[in-house]
């Protein structure tokens, strides 16, 4: 990638995808759209509960007019809103369960002048809200119908990806193979095109550490005793592991969790011959020199060093350069997606919605996610050196700048199939929490467990799209499509995540 298509990452858009309408318009995912007779069903649903005589209020309009009248019909896949017929075409909304954060109540029928009903909040940062007649328990069918379905007691017994049957021409289990994406970067189990990197099935049962695959990359002189005695030294057991390779400059992209320091300042002289043997494996680099990027901001780090954790430093990790790229956790995350939420459904004119978006602090998280991962890609780009990047846990932020790193340095994960690949082996095989994060069954909104970490990596991709103009208008549709896909619970890829 040129320097000038680098520079022009840093420019960013006030439209990410879940905000590019205007307050006249609703996501396309939701969008209302002609349609006529009784909902069509999918493959495997079946309707659980249905309402009639009830008005949707859409919260991107100020105009009384706009608030529509209709039946409501709740799946074990989805709501749907289907408006009466009136002097225009009729429409419809559906809402996926699983995109629902939560429902709240509003109003009673004593005291209905704010209306009386529902709001349903989106994982998406979508609000929408039903009205009811003011009578006795009008709201209660719906209100609980929703309720069991969106927060169920077992969640594996609920989940509509299990009852999908819908037949593809493709088979997506067969997209992605560990072994072949290694051996399409030039490693395998023989060692490879360049005898520097090795496949290793140290993991192959999950004892050594159960959030990774069970097919791993590792340097060719590490064998598993080493490989134990670094476990034992990283977060959750998560050491230092090949995510990208380039077989022509040696470059390579690796990923693990913080090192378990603590206050004593611990060392692991197997986690320092570790991280050797990484560097080892790049001959061609200029300055023969690890960069490790630490996603978090230093003090982050330093907190982390009480509860056991910590950083490398240069005194005990030879050859390496330690960068903070100053990201912040999940919880600053999911306080800007509900600040985001006023953004998508407040009724406000343009110069209030703006300001609302900065004061989100939405795009601010964007930009230092996009400016870490192209930190990543400049220094192996630029001086041939490799990079390790990690988080605490390396699950969240590590699988954010490791994706956008090899987005940028790499043209296979710029294509559908490429991307595809890309997301689950750096999200779904090395156990990002799509469960946790999402809140997929969870009945608390506010879970400090949940966070938009994969929404922003999407966002982030499409900022990508859009301004470098590196990908074809298909990228982009894919990104919404697995934006909404995590959420929806209608394939298996995402309920579980780890």
């Amino acid at each position: 990638m040129s320097a000038d298509s680098s520079e022009r990452i840093l420019t960013y858009r006030t439209s990410p995808p879940l905000l590019r309408r205007s307050h006249r318009h609703i996501h396309e995912s939701m969008r209302m759209k002609p349609q006529e007779g009784t909902p069509p069903l999918l493959s495997g649903e079946h309707t659980l509960y249905t309402d009639q005589e009830v008005t949707f209020c859409d919260p991107l309009q100020c105009h009384s007019e706009l608030f529509l009248k209709g039946n409501i019909y709740i799946t074990n896949y989805r709501m749907v809103f289907k408006a009466a017929t009136t002097e225009r075409a009729p429409y419809s909304l559906t809402i996926p369960l699983g995109a629902i954060s939560c429902v709240e109540n509003f109003g009673s029928v004593k005291y209905s002048l704010s209306g009386y009903g529902f709001q349903i909040i989106c994982k998406d940062a979508r609000t929408i809200k039903f009205a009811f007649k003011s009578e006795p328990h009008r709201r209660r069918g719906a209100f609980e119908a929703l309720k069991m379905m969106v927060s169920p007691a077992d969640i594996q017994g609920n989940v509509f990806a299990f009852e999908f049957k819908a037949q593809f021409p493709v088979d997506g289990w067969m997209v992605y193979n560990a072994e072949d994406e290694y051996r399409r970067m030039g490693v395998s189990s023989e060692g490879g095109v360049r005898g520097l990197w090795n496949l290793s099935f140290v993991n192959k049962y999950y004892e050594r550490c159960d959030t990774y695959p069970s097919v791993l990359a590792v340097p060719m002189e590490c064998d598993n005793r080493l490989i134990d005695a670094v476990c034992k030294f990283r977060s959750k057991g998560r050491f230092p592991v090949l995510s990208w390779f380039n077989p022509h400059s040696e470059c390579s992209i690796t990923r693990s969790s913080q090192p378990l320091c603590g206050l004593l300042n611990r060392r692991c002289p197997e986690d320092e011959a570790y991280i050797q043997n990484i560097i080892h494996t790049n001959r061609n680099s200029t300055m023969a020199m690890l960069h490790i990027f630490d996603a978090r901001p230093k003090l982050n780090a330093m907190a982390n060093i009480p509860m056991g954790g910590g950083y490398e430093t240069k005194d005990q990790y030879a050859n390496t350069e330690l960068n903070f790229l100053d990201i912040e956790n999940i919880h600053k995350m999911r306080e800007s997606l509900f600040k985001l939420q006023d953004v998508c459904s407040l009724c406000v004119d343009d110069k209030q919605r703006f300001a609302l978006l900065q004061n989100s602090q939405w795009l601010h998280h964007i930009k230092a996610v996009l400016t870490g991962a192209q930190r990543i890609a400049d220094v192996i780009n630029q001086t041939n050196s490799s990079a390790l990047i990690h988080c605490s846990d390396g699950w969240d932020r590590t699988s954010q700048l490791s994706s956008l790193a090899q987005v940028l340095l790499n043209p296979f994960y710029r294509t559908i199939i490429g991307f595809e690949v890309l997301v689950e082996k750096e999200w779904i095989s090395f156990g990002h929490k799509f469960d946790k994060r999402t809140g997929h069954g969870g009945s608390a909104h506010g879970d400090e467990q949940r966070a938009p970490i994969f929404l922003q990596f999407i966002d982030c991709v499409w900022q990508m799209c859009v301004q470098v103009r590196m990908a074809n208008c298909h990228l982009q549709l894919l990104c919404i499509l697995m934006c909404n896909a995590s959420k929806q619970l209608c394939f298996r890829y995402f309920p579980y995540g780890q």
